[in-house]
């Protein structure tokens, strides 16, 4: 049987193509009159090879071909096949050469085999795309059985298999995707999200600014993780009820708040749609929380706003009406972050953390935060910064925030201002290094662009 032809990307691949096994893969359904194929769809992959290049799309399909192999192991023969399939270089297929009479394996092992495979991808999947990606690539698996057909030709036998298999992997995928969209629908209508408030701190002063809420998913699920319970928002349409419930809990949670406390809530542009979060029916609403708008900052994240400039005024000039604060967050990791500042004129700006990690030794980190603290001076009344690192040779700019603050989601509990006033002091305390040294740089932050 003539060899299909293999496309020359593939050459580097660390699988073989199906094509250079056709004769042996037709040999063997030939022979036992049947075969069995599992087929990774790893199309997700694609994108590491147009940000990062070939060798990172190498690594990760090798790293995705461990990982099958591994998952696989108790049930591959010798004689069984691993290649890359039809549809291009991120699809794996696993041939298994079982005879036709062997229908416990068809029945029952090849299904185990499956689901063992899915489990091992949904717990381990993040590895394949490290260090490139933070979330597991959403990966399907797909399976099929083919019979020997004598009148056909067994290249297209083949070819059939896979495409079978392929279709089995796409509605597996489909399936997936509808039953997390229930369960997020769920979670949403049951509002089963918690929110802990973070103490923001002057070191300077040690006194508490106020509280960051940070929104968390259910415990012990894969959507504990702020970055994930939005990622699921976004992938099922839901962005818009999730930032309303946030705000809502959030603010239920912080009944009562010390007046001059500032809370900073997290929200979208589109907040302005919400009919319960404007105009008089908020105010009804922060009246019966015993809560003060001049108390409240609205964090929009720079990344957000800098794509509409118009939209993020007009949110901007609403909440200010109302005498709400704003913050611009995440400065400094898009490239427009010193025209947001001038165009948007914040009251507070929140600098994001890879911005000024490592400040303290680094010159043109320290004089790209002075570029936009004076930027931010003739814009904004004052702004506050997430995380710095003070640079040693300079005193804190004046009217510059330098909160640190204390992580509490292990501890899952709400600290009062006067609690959180001696952490800020335990801790300024902790870092002062003692006399006659240089002061260390403020403790390590935790940087967290889904706080709500």
């Amino acid at each position: 049987m003539p060899t299909l032809p293999v496309p020359e990307q593939e050459e580097s691949l660390p699988c073989a193509h199906y094509g250079d096994h056709a004769e042996r893969i037709g040999s063997a359904l030939r022979r036992g009159e049947a075969l069995a194929l599992l087929l990774v769809d790893g199309s997700p992959l694609a994108r590491i090879e147009s940000r990062y290049g070939v060798q990172a799309h190498r690594r990760a399909v090798e790293t995705l071909g461990a990982l099958v192999r591994e998952a696989c192991l108790p049930d591959l023969g010798e004689e069984d096949l691993m290649v890359t399939g039809s549809a291009g270089p991120d699809e794996l297929a696993l041939f298994f050469f079982r005879p036709r009479s062997d229908s416990h394996f068809y029945c029952t092992r090849l299904p185990e085999i499956e689901r063992r495979l899915v489990e091992r991808l949904e717990q381990e999947g993040q590895k394949i795309v490290y260090p490139y990606e933070r979330d597991a690539p959403d990966l399907s698996v797909g399976q099929a059985t083919s019979f020997y057909d004598p009148g056909l030709g067994e290249a297209r036998q083949i070819l059939a298999a896979l495409e079978q298999a392929r279709r089995d992997a796409e509605l597996n995928r489909a399936i997936t995707r509808r039953d997390r969209r229930r369960i997020f629908q769920q979670l949403v209508l049951a509002e089963d999200i918690s929110v802990l408030y973070e103490p923001i701190v002057n070191l300077t002063t040690r006194e508490v600014l106020g509280f960051e809420a940070l929104v968390r998913g259910p415990w012990k699920t894969d959507l504990h993780a702020p970055h994930r319970l939005f990622q699921r928002a976004e992938e099922t349409g839901l962005v818009f009820e999730l930032d309303c419930l946030c705000r809502r809990t959030a603010l239920r949670g912080a009944r009562g708040l010390e007046p001059g406390r500032l809370l900073f809530l997290n929200c979208l542009p589109t907040a302005i749609h919400d009919p319960a979060f404007r105009g008089e029916v908020l105010k009804d609403s922060l009246r019966d929380l015993r809560l003060r708008p001049e108390d409240l900052v609205f964090e929009i994240s720079e990344r957000e706003s800098i794509d509409n400039f118009s939209i993020f005024r007009e949110a901007r000039d609403h909440y200010k009406e109302l005498g709400f604060r704003i913050a611009l967050d995440d400065t400094g990791v898009a490239y427009g972050s010193l025209e947001a500042v001038m165009e948007l004129a914040p009251d507070f700006i929140k600098v994001d953390l890879s911005l000024v990690r490592g400040i303290d030794t680094d010159p043109p980190r320290q004089e790209l935060l002075r570029a936009l603290h004076a930027v931010a001076g003739s814009s904004a009344d004052r702004s506050s910064q997430r995380a710095s690192r003070r640079p040693r040779s300079s005193r804190p700019c004046r009217g510059w925030a330098s909160p640190t603050v204390r992580d509490t989601s292990s501890e899952g509990l709400r600290l009062s201002s006067a609690q959180a006033e001696r952490l800020a002091a335990e801790r300024a305390d902790g870092e002062a290094g003692g006399e006659g040294r240089e002061s260390n740089p403020p403790g390590s932050w935790r940087h967290d662009p889904h706080s709500i």
